[in-house]
């Protein structure tokens, strides 16, 4: 069994709990996810099974969507509604000010990554320092919010509901709690939602429970996305069974060697398939000193 299934993580469960799960339905060792989900946040989780974890860290770095939940005048040590409160603060802001404060969170910014949270410094994780009362110093990472947009504001309750799409690293509770310091009144992130993981959707995703369905009347194999599906923007180039046996050993193959190559350029990836159909690898044009362009395999698949 190869291919990607994206889960709707329930509440409650990390995203290895969800992989071991995936491992105990399928027999499979080969399993893994593709980023991240706190235990109390929900929603898309990529599982990648088989030659497909090989893709892992490709889905990992892909765009996130999220719809969250932004409490104002409680902070907490995990910057979540999970954890300790250790402040709170009267609420006293107009709608113009806290979307204008939202919104300067937009681009490029620099995020310092939570105490609670599996960054590792010095080999050690910062969640297993924080359980022990130790805080350390963090440098900034670079993030990027694509885009935010307020989708509610809660008056009575103090909470603002929006939608954010950003770059792979960026952690919501960290991006709630800079936006309750820059408004002076605190916040921390009361729920989260991830809506989509590059590709896959809430559309495209199954519970866990209709996956273990699925594996009990096998029909699993109907859902699972096949690999290439990954990379379907990349051309595809068939190659013949002689060629076949030189990627299969890793050769560098050269261009002219291949048919229908005219829209095939230098720098270009493409996906390489047999005359069955199978798909073999990842490849990229390139150019030796000869000025001979060949295709050198990225990735393998076979």
């Amino acid at each position: 069994m190869n291919g990607i299934v994206s889960i709707i993580k329930p509440p409650g469960m990390t995203s290895h709990d969800v992989v071991s799960f995936i491992r105990k339905c399928t027999g499979i060792k080969r399993v893994g996810h593709t980023g991240t989900l706190d235990p109390g946040a929900v929603g898309v989780l990529p599982i990648c099974i088989g030659k497909a974890t090989k893709v892992a860290d490709l889905i990992t770095s892909q765009q996130k969507q999220y719809r969250a939940e932004l409490k104002l005048g409680i902070i907490t040590d995990t910057q979540d509604s999970d954890g300790k409160v250790l402040d709170i603060r009267k609420v006293s802001i107009s709608k113009d000010a806290l979307a204008d404060v939202i919104e300067s969170f937009k681009g490029r910014i620099e995020q310092v990554p939570p105490m609670y949270s599996a960054v590792k410094v010095q080999g050690q994780k910062l969640y297993e320092l924080a359980r022990k009362g130790i805080e350390i110093k963090r440098e900034p990472r670079q993030i990027e919010i694509k885009d935010i947009r307020i989708i509610d504001i809660d008056d009575k309750n103090d909470t603002v509901l929006f939608d954010v799409t950003c770059s792979k690293g960026t952690y919501i509770r960290t991006l709630c709690f800079d936006i309750g310091k820059k408004l002076g009144c605190g916040a921390h992130m009361s729920f989260l939602l991830r809506t989509k993981s590059g590709m896959f959707d809430m559309e495209k995703s199954i519970t866990l429970e209709q996956f273990k369905q699925r594996i009990e009347n096998e029909s699993i194999n109907s859902i699972l996305i096949p690999v290439d599906k990954i990379f379907e923007h990349h051309p595809q180039v068939v190659v013949t069974p002689i060629i076949e046996k030189k990627v299969l050993n890793g050769m560098q193959i050269p261009l002219n060697a291949i048919e229908s190559k005219e829209h095939l350029k230098e720098g270009i990836q493409c996906r390489i398939y047999n005359a069955k159909g199978d798909f073999l690898c990842l490849s990229q044009i390139i150019k030796k000193p000869d000025h001979i362009l060949y295709l050198k395999m990225v990735k393998s698949f076979f």
